[in-house]
């Protein structure tokens, strides 16, 4: 569990096995990539990661144009011909730092036990939040391909390897849509309640108006293709009430075991 905010962490104590600390170096490959900025030549990639950096230094409102292009040695304009502006900028940290998932050796993209699949997948994320606390609420908050992606596991690759996961393992299409509902409400709730204690702002980021929606391409994604009806679906209450009915038998439990 984090620290409180102003506590002095004890030093004896155990580290987090998903934290940094814990992990005895950088938990995701953007951090450690941040350290190249001044060896490589400009890319989207590069602008990307040190736009993650900046912010994991002086948190979301540091992030502007001028002050990215003075961390890599650039104008400005230099960057627009790698992003279009603010909000493809932060669309890009998004996508970067989800991608990062597929680089740790930890988290599978298949697995022999559903329940194994799940728990590499959760600390996959978890240790991305608690790598980046400042950056995660722009993961929480940005508007997603599709109405139906949910963060913070907001990539049509991974959805379709949930689905896959689940379905062969026995799961129905429904059971499995309801599944990725659940997985991603816990995922999300927790872990902005961490980044918070940590001084992340998790109010949503400022952003422009979304433009109507287009159509996303699916034909990469068989599975999404064939439950996007279901997806689609708005079960929000019903997922509520079933998360509020399973903490309080968990609560049960609590007070008859003390």
């Amino acid at each position: 569990m984090s620290e409180p905010l102003g506590t002095v962490p004890d030093e004896d104590a155990t580290p987090d096995p998903d934290s940094p600390e814990g992990l005895g170096r950088a938990a995701s490959p953007v951090t450690d990539a941040a350290v190249q900025r001044s060896r490589e030549p400009l890319s989207r990639r590069l602008v990307l990661v040190n736009a993650v950096g900046l912010i994991d230094e002086e948190g979301l409102a540091a992030l502007t144009m001028r002050r990215l292009g003075a961390r890599l040695g650039v104008e400005a304009m230099a960057l627009y011909r790698y992003v279009t502006g603010r909000e493809d900028l932060l669309d890009g940290i998004v996508e970067l730092l989800v991608d990062d998932l597929y680089g740790d050796p930890d988290v599978h993209m298949e697995a022999d036990v559903w329940q194994e699949y799940l728990q590499r997948l959760a600390h996959g994320v978890r240790r991305l939040a608690l790598a980046h606390p400042l950056v995660f609420p722009v993961v929480a908050t940005r508007p997603p391909a599709a109405p139906w992606v949910r963060p913070p596991l907001r990539s049509l690759r991974w959805m379709e390897s949930f689905l896959e996961q689940l379905q062969r393992s026995g799961f129905s299409d429904w059971a499995a849509v309801e599944s990725y509902r659940a997985f991603s409400s816990f995922l999300l709730g927790h872990l902005l309640l961490e980044v918070s204690a940590r001084g992340a702002e998790i109010s949503p980021v400022e952003q422009n108006p979304p433009d109507t929606p287009r159509r996303t391409d699916l034909s990469s994604y068989p599975r999404l293709q064939a439950l996007e009806p279901e997806l689609s679906q708005d079960h929000s209450a019903e997922v509520f009430d079933e998360s509020l009915e399973a903490l309080l038998d968990r609560l049960e439990v609590t007070r008859r075991t003390r």
